[in-house]
């Protein structure tokens, strides 16, 4: 198989914004090797395409040493990034928004996700007698950690129902077995967080499902548009330094990406960590079933992603109202189309 990676010419790129121009491209090796990830709930199909570009050997295939810090939430690895110990994100695209509304500027280059995958559910036995999204106030709602995906989607359809972020007690629960045991326990009293949790808290009856964005329909219907989801984002300055170790890193990621499209279960139980599985394998295939639309099958952006992600931050969040945001140079497709054109799943 033959692989190869290209750069974007110095010119362009050193400016500052990858333009939709056309680019030229050359061979070339990353201009830095190793590269720091910084990710929130690797675990979570959400971020799968990052664990099968690692654990298949894709980042070494481009000639990459990658390190990939694991942390409770988004929120959490965007600070990793911000403050320097991280070079890249695997994290939602909306804290791209975010970081430009305090004026640090972010850039998604690679598109893991077309749909959230969360799942915004009530505690059976905590809340009993649930009727509308009103019925909330003054509750703990479990999210992965406070400022990630999981709150902003969770904050969003509260306000969609008249109600504020202040009305409401988000509770960080990590993404993993943590987050199931406070469902169950009490601790919390709702939850919005994503696969496999779900759907063993689905399974076990704990829960009723009352906003989920696992397919592209319920996205829509949910968001009004398509709602990018996790992706790789870095600072335009590491971009801009590093256009051959981004270019490697996206030709990685979309061959995992097509690898998804075609891997069968028992091919994706092999390659995910056995603590993936919180125990029970059936499991984690339905929880695949249930979101393998949502992941991106290109890597590509779509056309009206990035305003729908900007319509449902403006809604709620103080941050981003008001601001100037350029949405233009929140994201780019130009290394996803030429990791296309050249790179084999």
């Amino acid at each position: 198989m033959k692989r190869r990676t290209f750069i974007a010419s110095g010119a362009v790129l050193a400016g500052g914004v990858v333009s939709g121009a056309p680019l030229a491209f050359a061979q070339a090796k990353p201009e830095q090797p190793k590269v720091a990830v910084a990710v929130g709930g690797k675990n979570l199909f959400y971020y799968l395409p990052l664990t099968i570009a690692e654990r298949r050997n894709y980042f070494k295939d481009e000639g990459l040493e990658v390190e990939i810090s694991d942390f409770a939430g988004g929120a959490k690895a965007l600070q990793a990034a911000v403050g320097g110990s991280a070079d890249v994100v695997s994290g939602a695209f909306e804290h791209t928004l975010l970081l430009q509304a305090k004026g640090q500027m972010f850039r998604e280059f690679v598109l893991q996700g077309r749909a959230p995958q969360i799942v915004f559910a009530v505690s059976k036995k905590a809340m009993p007698n649930y009727k509308t999204v009103a019925d909330l106030k003054g509750k703990k709602i479990g999210v992965t950690a406070p400022g990630s995906s999981t709150s902003i989607m969770a904050s969003y359809v509260l306000a969609k129902a008249g109600l504020t972020a202040s009305d409401v007690a988000f509770i960080g629960v990590g993404a993993g077995a943590g987050a199931i045991a406070a469902l169950q326990s009490g601790q919390i009293d709702a939850i919005a967080n994503l696969d496999p949790v779900m759907t063993k808290l689905e399974r076990s009856g704990d829960i009723r499902i009352i906003s989920d964005t696992r397919t592209l329909a319920d996205t829509k219907n949910v968001f009004g548009g398509n709602m990018p989801a996790g992706c790789l984002y870095a600072s335009q300055s590491f971009i801009n330094k590093n256009p051959n170790t981004t270019q490697a890193l996206t030709n990685a990621m979309v061959r995992a990406l097509k690898w998804l499209q075609t891997a069968s279960g028992s091919e994706l139980i092999a390659t995910v960590p056995e603590g993936y599985l919180l125990g029970d394998r059936a499991l984690y295939l339905d929880s695949w079933q249930h979101v393998k639309e949502a992941l991106s099958p290109d890597g590509l952006m779509p056309a009206d992603g990035p305003a729908t992600s900007l319509r449902t931050l403006q809604a709620f969040d103080q941050t981003v109202k008001g601001k100037p945001i350029d949405l233009s140079k929140t994201w780019t497709n130009d290394f996803v189309k030429k990791a296309l054109a050249t790179v084999k799943a």
